[in-house]
């Protein structure tokens, strides 16, 4: 976490707020998530939350993958505050596959002090299959969000790790569109053995750089990044199943491409809408799973 308060796009905002200090009682959640293989299923073995962040039990609920563990991360709060720090770290040990949530979009409030930080760790066994897909992040005017996700595994196992940010709130009065003073998301992968697979960082300063170049949003507003990390040969069946799109008519424009190290795919969705550039992960999270457990994804809750 100090690695991740020191980042330099956060320098301009470390006014402590006058509320109540930043990391303080209520505003540090912890939520440890660890799956283990007991006889044909995986259980969550080893559940540990500090408030705001809590995960209730794991679910079956996944008629193709009955023996699959699904788990919601909830927040007790109303989204992310000045000064919140929270960690989540989720460990599979070998042969195990799960599910990982949120319960609904994580909305990053207006801030005048400080900022928002969240760290993620994600460690996986051998063969292990995690499925990582929280709701979407909402950044509010003047929000301030850093997130640092580090991954350790395997060439054995498979995660899908996804991430939709929304330019602001869709009907906010006076209009909200990009006006977050900063967005920050840095996820790095490694070996087991330390061997480092890939690093990227994506900061957004809209009133530092325009995000309206066609390089970068253009005029859509809502982006996905996704990545699938696995072995070579479920790797190549997405791929090859994956076309670059560009869909005129849904205001929506996708592709993947491979990362390096033999690591797997990153898959980049940009839309208008929510619902079009989720109907596209969903899409890409059928194949991975088809790919990796031969097994179709469930339908959409419809209050969801």
């Amino acid at each position: 976490m100090d690695a991740l308060i020191a980042a330099p796009e956060l320098a301009p905002y470390q006014t402590e707020p006058t509320q109540m200090r930043s990391g303080a009682v209520g505003k540090n959640g912890f939520l440890k998530l660890g799956f283990e293989r007991r006889g044909t299923r995986t259980v969550l073995a080893d559940l540990r939350r500090r408030t705001p962040l809590i995960a209730q039990r794991a679910l079956y609920y996944d008629a193709a993958m009955p023996d699959l563990p699904c788990v919601m991360i909830i927040s007790t709060a109303g989204g992310l505050l000045q000064g919140d720090r929270s960690a989540v770290e989720i460990a599979l040990a070998d042969d195990c596959d799960a599910h990982v949530t949120t319960q609904s979009a994580t909305k990053v409030q207006q801030m005048d002090a400080n900022f928002a930080a969240q760290t993620q760790d994600i460690v996986l066994g051998e063969r292990a299959y995690l499925e990582f897909l929280p709701e979407p992040t909402i950044p509010f005017r003047h929000a301030r969000f850093a997130s640092r996700t580090r991954i350790v595994l395997p060439a054995s196992a498979a995660l899908l790790y996804g991430e939709v940010v929304q330019a602001g709130r869709v009907h906010h009065a006076g209009g909200e569109r990009f006006a977050f003073d900063v967005f920050s998301s840095s996820i790095a992968a490694q070996r087991p053995d330390g061997r480092r697979l890939f690093a990227e960082k994506l900061v957004v300063e809209p009133a530092v750089r325009g995000v309206g170049n066609v390089a970068v949003m253009g005029s859509y507003e809502v982006f996905a990044n996704v990545l699938f990390l696995a072995p070579p040969e479920a790797v190549a069946r997405v791929h090859g199943a994956t076309p670059a799109e560009f869909d005129g008519a849904a205001r929506c424009a996708a592709g993947a491409s491979r990362l390096p190290h033999d690591a797997g795919l990153v898959y980049k969705v940009v839309g208008m809408d929510r619902e079009t550039v989720q109907a596209r992960v969903r899409t890409f999270w059928g194949r991975v799973r088809q790919a990796v457990r031969g097994c179709p994804v469930p339908p959409p809750f419809l209050w969801r």
